[in-house]
């Protein structure tokens, strides 16, 4: 990458930031939404929402307007704040390996799992790492966006631990006792559930309730 550009999008990634944080925090800079809008039209990033940043003076633009307007410019940057400056995403995927960790005894797995933020994948994400120190995180880890919706969440998070069990053991889990098929994580009618594509589909248990259906197993 030449050197300028990488410097350009340096300068443009702290500006993103800045500009997340005064939304957040409810003291966004005007100067810094134009800083970003120039920064974007640096790099040829030609936008309605840059070209309007651009050409109006920030003095005559009310704070809800610009606020509305820097939400936009991080749209178009593509920005996500990831774990570290939204960490109320890990609240939520903490939370949801809660729900789903009631599963896992229903596997012959024992002890309190936790989350794992992967530092060294990008971009940053999350695994799971069980009791035993087993890591689960085939198939790549938990998006941070994923984390803004709980239910999103847990059902993303129910189909990473069960991919990666499968991926470990060659065992197919959880089973429908019913029609003695691999059932998946799926989210139906905004709830995260075990699905069943048994008699053209059926919800086996919602997660986080599988030993009501398969009873515990020995541990591992």
């Amino acid at each position: 990458m030449d050197a300028t550009m990488a410097e350009y999008e340096a300068a443009a990634e702290q500006l993103t930031r800045r500009v997340y944080l005064g939304l957040r925090e409810g003291r966004l800079d005007p100067q810094d939404a134009v800083a970003l809008a120039c920064a974007l039209l640096d790099q040829f990033h030609c936008t309605d929402v840059v070209l309007e940043v651009v050409e109006r003076n920030p003095a005559e633009v009310p704070p809800a307007e610009m606020a509305a307007l820097a939400r936009r410019l991080l749209d178009d940057a593509g920005f996500d704040p990831g774990f570290d400056l939204a960490p109320e995403r890990l609240e939520t995927l903490r939370a949801a390996l809660r729900i789903v960790a009631r599963d896992l005894p229903t596997r012959g797995i024992e002890g309190e799992p936790e989350i794992e933020v992967l530092e060294d994948w990008f971009p940053v994400g999350a695994g799971v790492r069980l009791a035993d120190g087993e890591r689960l995180n085939w198939g790549g880890p938990i998006a941070p966006g994923m984390c803004d919706d709980p239910v999103t969440a847990l059902t993303g998070l129910a189909v990473l631990i069960q991919e990666s069990l499968l991926e470990r053991t060659w065992q197919v889990w959880p089973v429908c006792p019913r029609h003695d098929l691999g059932v998946h994580g799926a989210e139906r009618e905004r709830e995260a559930v075990w699905w069943c594509a048994g008699d053209g589909g059926h919800t086996l248990a919602p997660v986080g309730g599988l030993a009501r259906v398969l009873g515990r197993r020995r541990s591992r």
